[in-house]
């Protein structure tokens, strides 16, 4: 499948995968800097979207800007079609350039609420909301789901089919079950019954750590790209790595030493512009975290950056907390 049966440009076919949380603004942002095909923001509910006053939550999950080489997709999740409709033209109107349904997410809150990977067991209600969100945009329209909701019901097949119908542009597939959480290990082959089951481009998702596991992951399920979650925690130069390894792409420089120092303090000082000082500290500490760990740096400087509270003493310290322990020694 070439680049040009993609909704966007999308070069490479490498996509940050949306995570509550995590894939706010300024992780996109960093993640843009070194490149992707392209970054998907943290779920938004609809309904808080379209109320008479919108959470500040939702207003910023919202926004799309990042880089003007890397495009973002508005993530929307909820039950009701026209509340679904309504958000996607908001975001569009705040210049999301795609919209994204989640049927995937398998958290109880959500599913509790009968939305993300419950709308599986709903194939009906899925395809009406599927279909009230294309109808209200103009950008194109994407899904993500998982495999089914359980192993009785592997349905991902017959919904993709059923969403392409309905004008979706592009369909990511989670290789688990809503029942197996994040348990076990992602299954690529059974993706490939979806590949086969439609001509809009599949990306597969679940378990892609690098280069190696994204090309295992191609190979099984004959996707034509991947969408990469948590093996960006810590390092948000991986999906540039995975697009160079497989795609021919740019070659990113994975910063050490200092420049890792300077990159990391720019991420914490945008989360703490973006949330302001006091919720940013706290928000910024779980990156640190992952960080640290990547860099395998000393662990007593990770346990006192997660309970510092002193922006500047966070920023003095990350040289040593991101040097290799083995260095530090």
């Amino acid at each position: 499948m070439t680049f040009a049966a993609f909704p966007v440009s999308l070069i490479p076919p490498v996509v940050l995968a949306p995570m509550s949380g995590i894939t706010d603004l300024p992780f996109r942002r960093v993640v843009a800097r070194f490149g992707a095909g392209l970054v998907v923001s943290e779920m938004i509910a609809s309904g808080e979207m379209v109320t008479a006053r919108p959470s500040r939550r939702a207003a910023s999950r919202a926004r799309a800007e990042v880089d003007d080489s890397v495009p973002t997709a508005v993530q929307l999740a909820g039950r009701d079609a026209g509340a679904m409709a309504e958000a996607a033209k908001i975001a569009e109107g705040q210049g999301a350039p795609l919209i994204d349904i989640n049927m995937g997410c398998p958290a109880k809150k959500v599913v509790g609420g009968a939305a993300g990977s419950a709308l599986m067991r709903e194939p009906d209600l899925a395809l009406k909301l599927i279909e009230a969100v294309v109808g209200a945009v103009s950008v194109p329209v994407t899904l993500k789901t998982r495999l089914g909701w359980d192993g009785d019901c592997l349905n991902a097949a017959k919904i993709a089919k059923q969403a392409e119908g309905a004008g979706v542009r592009m369909i990511t597939i989670h290789g688990r079950t809503r029942a197996q959480f994040y348990t076990g290990s992602a299954d690529w082959n059974a993706i490939a019954e979806v590949v086969e089951a439609v001509e809009v481009p599949v990306l597969a998702n679940g378990d892609i750590l690098g280069a190696d596991d994204a090309r295992a992951a191609l190979k099984a399920s004959g996707a034509a790209g991947v969408m990469v979650g948590r093996g960006a925690q810590g390092r948000p130069w991986l999906l540039a790595q995975i697009g160079a390894a497989l795609h021919g792409m740019p070659n990113p420089e994975v910063p050490e030493g200092k420049d890792l120092a300077d990159l990391v303090a720019t991420h914490y000082e945008d989360m703490l512009s973006f949330y302001g000082s006091e919720l940013g500290v706290r928000i910024a500490r779980k990156h640190l975290g992952w960080y640290i760990d990547a860099a395998n740096g000393p662990a007593d400087l990770r346990a006192r950056l997660m309970r510092e509270s002193d922006p500047a003493a966070v920023i003095a310290t990350l040289p040593d907390a991101l040097t290799p322990q083995e260095l530090a020694a």
